[in-house]
């Protein structure tokens, strides 16, 4: 079953894919890790092994689920679909074909928006031209901290219809960003027991960035203890800009 999601820039998460490893300084307070950790103690069935039924660990190991894959079939109306917000569908570990299933049923049904988040741009670039990409896939790369913003170079070399950048959490500035080409950006404090503080400044100078350069911004949160503990407002107002669904352009 899908996942009503509390991420406001998304409806529900689609999991065929579980598990992943920490690749930049981004990962360092890994939400889904944590998450995982949970759901193993609960007894739920994906988190029970790290992909290998051998070992034991955290429930985290890169796992396919094709069991998981018809599930979007199944959906009567239209939804925002968070692909994989336990894993990263770009991992060195996930197959290609198994990319490829995912890409099918994301083209299967044209009424869903789907969005991919990855922080392996590199493996995503590289193997672009080996997928059929759908007009429903939003693909996106998280930009966290100023030494990886070539992710959006490795962004746009892909023939994504909608293309975006998850700044979350943010962790530096991103001065003088690079948005040809991109459709839409969200800005993100962290949260939990060991957030890192994001300065105020950060978030004003990336909003007048996609100002600048007609980008849709979308301003998710301030972070602290806990994602909502300090509110969503920038500049006295909430953010919420986006592209246009899939439904939408029906």
């Amino acid at each position: 079953m899908s996942t009503n999601s509390g991420i406001e820039w998304t409806e529900v998460t689609w999991n065929p894919i579980t598990g992943c490893d920490r690749v930049a300084a981004g990962c360092d307070n890994c939400y889904a890790l944590a998450l995982a950790k949970r759901l193993k103690a609960m007894g739920a069935e994906k988190y029970q092994t790290d992909g290998d039924p051998r070992t034991s660990g955290p429930g985290f190991g890169v796992t396919t689920h094709p069991a998981a894959l018809k599930q979007p079939l199944s959906w009567r109306t239209p939804k925002i679909v968070f692909v994989n917000s336990m894993s990263d569908l770009f991992h060195a570990k996930v197959p290609l074909d198994f990319i490829r299933d995912i890409f099918d049923v994301i083209r299967e049904t044209p009424q869903h928006t789907y969005q991919v988040l990855t922080k392996r741009a590199h493996r995503m670039a590289r193997v672009a031209d080996k997928l059929d990409w759908p007009d429903n896939l939003w693909m996106g790369v998280s930009v966290e901290s100023f030494d990886v913003v070539d992710r959006i170079d490795y962004l746009r070399a892909t023939p994504a219809t909608t293309r975006f950048l998850s700044c979350e959490p943010l962790i530096t500035a991103l001065p003088a960003l690079n948005l040809d080409h991109i459709d839409w950006v969200i800005v993100g404090g962290e949260s939990g027991p060991r957030a890192r503080p994001m300065d105020p400044a950060w978030a004003e100078d990336i909003r007048d960035q996609c100002l600048e350069a007609d980008v849709a911004f979308f301003f998710k949160q301030w972070g602290g203890r806990t994602p909502k503990a300090n509110g969503r407002e920038l500049g006295g107002r909430t953010w919420d800009d986006m592209p246009q669904l899939a439904a939408a352009s029906a």
